[in-house]
């Protein structure tokens, strides 16, 4: 019996059982194309095949081209299919007698198969890793990152920073009456700029760490001692938005003297102007005084035709930190002032400067007491810029003028302005109402009247 009727035995023969011609089977997908359409639709390349089945791709892609030549032979071929057919989701068996039909050897059942490496478990489908997501992901992680930075930012940027003292734990603290220095300490935003504002001082600047804490040494006066500490963020310029004060006493003993120490002026200074400012600060006083008394002849080394007459001795106003500021009018002259600090319990301590007061030029103050004046004034023949052409001074105006070799003043009410001469109080020179022109010069020349207007 032939082949082909052997296969019409077993189609019965090419007809239906009322003897009509059956309709013919569909085409059966070839073993090639099955396993192509089985690893497409599993969603895999050649490549990733190749790792989960520990089957060279050139191998897996001779399957499913059906170019079984290039296989290393039948046993492996067979041992190929099996495993690559459990990889797809295939009967192993059913591709195996597909494998041998196609071939051309479906009798050959006795041989023997080989055992190959076992694939890897199919991965189930769903999510899988790929560079494009990987992306996706550290874009979507970097977008997240600056949002909360910018929103840090705007954090920042939109409120000042805070400051807070822990030591002294008071705002109002007494230590010992020996101490000399204070060490405080606080919180703040990490790296703000700390300012401790002392009364009279320079502020004292620190910088808060990286975990926000800062400390500062400050000096204690006998007393009480007032500091005032900010914060200032160095990126935003933002303050604190309010300070924090802090004040430490350190007390008096029971009796103590006074100490003083007088900065200004330095003792025998010679000064081209009479108004000799006396500068110093003190501890334990109540009132500071400064007298003077002519010494000797003047600058210009004649006696004078009669000792001048020492101005009236001027007491100070003692600030909070211990320092005064006290301004003394001499004529030319030598002179001794002497500076006397006194506590409530009448303990005093005193300290003399010797100055020499040497007027060069004219040196005129100008002063309306008693109504408005009109005025004009010329220094060395040019008008003075600050009165230019005329100006009408208020009753209590002060101005001071100096020249080389003259000072003119024009005054509409010659009764109410008053001149003192290089440091020599000469009063008014009129009547009030009346206008009137005087030039001073160096002295000892006396003021002439003229007619300039």
């Amino acid at each position: 019996m032939t082949t082909r009727d052997d296969v019409r035995r077993r189609t019965g023969g090419g007809r239906g059982g009322n003897g009509r011609p059956s309709t013919p089977p569909e085409p059966q997908t070839s073993l090639p194309e099955r396993l192509l359409a089985a690893r497409e639709a599993k969603g895999v390349d050649l490549y990733r095949a190749e790792r989960d089945t520990k089957i060279r791709a050139r191998y897996l892609g001779a399957l499913e081209r059906g170019d079984y030549r290039e296989l290393p032979g039948a046993v492996y071929t067979k041992g190929f299919l099996r495993n690559y057919a459990l990889y797809l989701g295939l009967d192993p068996d059913e591709v195996l007698v597909q494998w041998r039909r196609e071939r051309g050897d479906g009798g050959a059942q006795g041989e023997p198969t080989i055992n190959v490496p076992k694939p890897l478990s199919a991965p189930r489908k769903g999510f899988t890793f790929s560079i494009g997501l990987l992306v996706a992901a550290a874009l979507t992680v970097g977008v997240l990152l600056f949002i909360g930075y910018l929103g840090f930012q705007v954090m920042r940027f939109s409120r000042p920073p805070e400051v807070a003292v822990t030591d002294p734990s008071a705002a109002v603290t007494t230590v010992d009456d020996t101490a000399t220095a204070y060490t405080l300490r606080g919180t703040s935003d990490p790296g703000a700029t700390v300012s401790i504002t002392v009364a009279g001082g320079q502020p004292i600047l620190t910088t808060a760490s990286a975990a926000g804490t800062w400390s500062a040494d400050v000096e204690l006066r006998r007393g009480k001692n007032t500091f005032s500490v900010s914060a200032t963020d160095p990126q935003t310029t933002k303050t604190a938005e309010k300070p924090v004060d802090i004040f430490i006493t350190v007390p008096f003993p029971d009796v103590l003297v006074p100490t003083l120490t007088v900065d200004q002026p330095a003792d025998g200074v010679t000064v081209q102007n009479g108004a000799i400012p006396v500068q110093g600060s003190t501890s334990n006083a109540k009132t500071v005084t400064v007298n003077a008394a002519f010494t000797g002849e003047t600058a210009a080394g004649t006696k004078p035709t009669k000792t001048p007459a020492p101005p009236s001795p001027q007491t100070a106003t003692i600030a909070t930190d211990g320092t005064f500021n006290i301004p003394v009018e001499l004529t030319a002259g030598h002179w001794t002032l002497t500076i006397t600090a006194a506590s409530s319990e009448g303990k005093t301590t005193s300290l003399t400067r010797n100055v020499t007061v040497s007027y060069k030029g004219v040196n005129l103050v100008v002063s309306v007491k008693g109504g408005p004046a009109w005025m004009k004034v010329w220094v060395d023949g040019q008008l003075d810029p600050r009165v230019g052409a005329g100006k009408l001074f208020k009753d209590g105006k002060t101005m001071a003028f100096r020249g080389t070799d003259s000072v003119e003043v024009f005054t509409g009410s010659s009764g109410v302005t008053y001149f003192t001469l290089n440091g020599t109080a000469i009063g008014k020179l009129g009547k009030s109402g009346m206008p009137e022109t005087w030039l001073f010069a160096p002295p000892p020349a006396d003021p002439q009247q003229t007619n300039h207007r």
